[in-house]
């Protein structure tokens, strides 16, 4: 017991945080190819939710800059404004037409954003 109360408090602080670093670090590395994947998948679709909900906060924006008109944006200024890959940006913008808070334009490559 006087090993233990010796040692100053911020060390068994510092420990504690090393050992927890160290088992974190263990669990990724023995996780399985299959766990894996179906961590990258939940975090793809964590950021697909989170572009879509950035398009559609950017969509808001514009509509209350310029409120007499429609919002109608291009997937490449989209991309661009985002720094995402345009692949990207559609699949966000089909999620967002699912939900019915986008529409295609007649024009290839440009959507509609309904606020």
């Amino acid at each position: 017991m006087e090993i233990v109360s010796s040692v100053p408090l911020h060390w068994w602080i510092v420990s504690s945080i090393g050992a927890l670093t160290i088992v974190a670090m263990s669990v990724r590395t023995f996780e399985t190819d299959r766990s894996r994947a179906k961590r990258a998948e939940r975090n793809k679709k964590k950021e697909l939710r989170s572009l879509a909900e950035r398009i559609s906060s950017y969509g808001h924006t514009l509509h209350r800059r310029y409120p007499t008109g429609d919002v109608i944006v291009s997937e490449r200024d989209i991309a661009e404004q985002f720094r995402k890959r345009p692949d990207a940006v559609v699949t966000a913008l089909n999620l967002l037409l699912h939900e019915q808070k986008v529409q295609r334009s007649p024009l290839k490559g440009f959507w509609k954003l309904n606020v």
